[in-house]
């Protein structure tokens, strides 16, 4: 399947700073990843971000979708941030017509089908992030269909979106490009002032 991602952040309003980062990887595969810091906060996100590049690069195609070579990352990357910063981390690769999703802290992943309603994939309530020496992967594996959309939002973006509300968005975004989705996405979570940095990554399928 051919799948399309994009992705949108943004700041907390008056603070220039961002701790939260993304990443898109487009190869054979598709694989994008969310981070949300804490502590050297945006350093955090960022270095947790880059470490999982070089991961995912040195990276055979079969191991894309094995939950265990997941778990190893996510152990590397805990440890890479190992001190006075933290970060989440909410990654999804996608491979053919089978997805996995990761999850590390409170960024939530959703899914809307093309046929049916909105799914929150993850709901965490994890203690630990990458840089506690404790983090512990969520995972969820997902056969996708065509025109599904996943949606990877840190908590400073879906806190104030209920999920119907959030379905509503993204379904009343459907004429519009599928780039400008995660910015629609963001304008509606900050309506009110951004209390916090925001970020949503939302791939689709588009063929198989």
């Amino acid at each position: 399947m051919k799948v399309e991602c994009y992705g949108a952040s943004r700041p907390q309003s008056n603070r220039p700073g961002n701790e939260d980062a993304f990443l898109i990887i487009r190869e054979n595969f598709v694989i994008a990843a969310v981070c949300d810091g804490a502590g050297d906060a945006q350093r955090a996100a960022q270095k947790a971000l880059r470490q999982f590049q070089l991961l995912v690069q040195a990276a055979s195609p079969d191991q894309i979708l094995n939950p265990d070579i997941w778990k190893g990352w996510c152990r590397i990357l805990d440890s890479a941030l190992l001190g006075p910063s933290e970060s989440t981390f909410l990654a999804a690769a996608v491979f053919g017509s089978q997805a996995l999703v990761t999850c590390v802290g409170d960024s939530r992943a959703y899914l809307i089908g093309a046929e049916s309603g909105l799914k929150i994939l993850t709901n965490s309530s994890a203690k630990f992030r990458l840089g506690s020496g404790k983090a512990k992967p969520f995972f969820i594996n997902l056969s996708l269909n065509l025109r599904d959309i996943l949606l990877l939002m840190t908590d400073g973006a879906w806190t104030p979106l209920s999920p119907s509300l959030l379905e509503r968005i993204v379904r009343g975004a459907f004429s519009r490009h599928f780039s400008d989705l995660p910015g629609v996405i963001l304008d509606a979570a900050g309506k009110t002032g951004r209390w916090d940095d925001m970020t949503v990554v939302a791939l689709r399928v588009i063929s198989r």
